[in-house]
């Protein structure tokens, strides 16, 4: 006589609807969040801005995970050399380039996903759960220019000088800078980039792509008014 097991088939059925479960669960988060994230994307702030005929000539990039905005070195009387020092750099030549791009995100998430080929659902998921080592990126660069070959996407955008002003405001307070002191830094990817410690705490709100929104809207620009993605703070601009 065969054995009697429905109860062990049973228990394997439970355990696939449950993984099912689990997964549907996980899609419909997922889910929810690109949409709302979109939906934010789509509202605007500071809906009046317009750019002006000429000003301070500034880039937003993305690398199709974390976006930066590209700043010149010295203009309207801000001069990042004071804060961003040749010594802070693998090879200090390269702080002889005109530009910097500067982006704000989650330590660990930062480090280890310059890429998507290194995106680990570890590392984003821990991340999307909060820190607060945050850090800020930033690389010196000549000015950009658009390529149709550039592995980047890249944005224009012409700020008054008072905006100008207010969106450096706006990055220096992301900055770490304790009494006075200078935010430590380490190096970056290559030669010609750093990290600092950073202000703010990381999450799945607070993306690295939501600060870049942040500073614009700071700024006075008109740009979503919820910007966790790369479209979503790329889309309003020009390409």
């Amino acid at each position: 006589m065969q054995p009697n097991i429905p109860a062990v088939r049973t228990g394997i059925t439970y355990v696939g609807r449950t993984a099912k479960g689990l997964a549907a669960g996980l899609f419909l988060i997922f889910a929810c969040y690109g949409a709302a994230g979109m939906a934010g994307g789509a509202i605007p702030s500071n809906a009046g801005w317009t750019a002006p005929a000429s000003g301070v000539r500034i880039y937003v990039e993305s690398n199709g995970i974390h976006t930066g905005l590209v700043l010149p070195v010295t203009a309207e009387g801000v001069d990042w050399r004071d804060l961003l020092r040749p010594e802070d750099l693998r090879d200090p030549r390269y702080a002889g380039y005109s530009h910097v791009s500067i982006g704000w995100g989650e330590r660990i998430f930062y480090l280890e996903t310059p890429t998507w080929g290194d995106v680990r659902l570890k590392t984003v998921a821990a991340a999307a759960i909060g820190s607060d080592r945050t850090v800020m990126h930033v690389e010196h660069v000549p000015e950009p220019h658009v390529d149709a070959d550039s592995e980047e996407d890249l944005r224009v955008i012409t700020l008054r000088p008072e905006e100008y002003r207010r969106l450096v405001d706006f990055i220096h307070m992301s900055f770490k800078n304790e009494g006075g002191e200078r935010p430590v830094h380490q190096y970056g990817y290559d030669v010609y980039d750093s990290f600092y410690d950073a202000r703010g705490h990381y999450n799945a709100i607070t993306t690295c792509n939501a600060w870049t929104g942040d500073a614009l809207r700071h700024a006075g620009v008109r740009v979503g008014a919820w910007t966790p993605f790369p479209v979503t703070v790329l889309g309003w601009f020009a390409a």
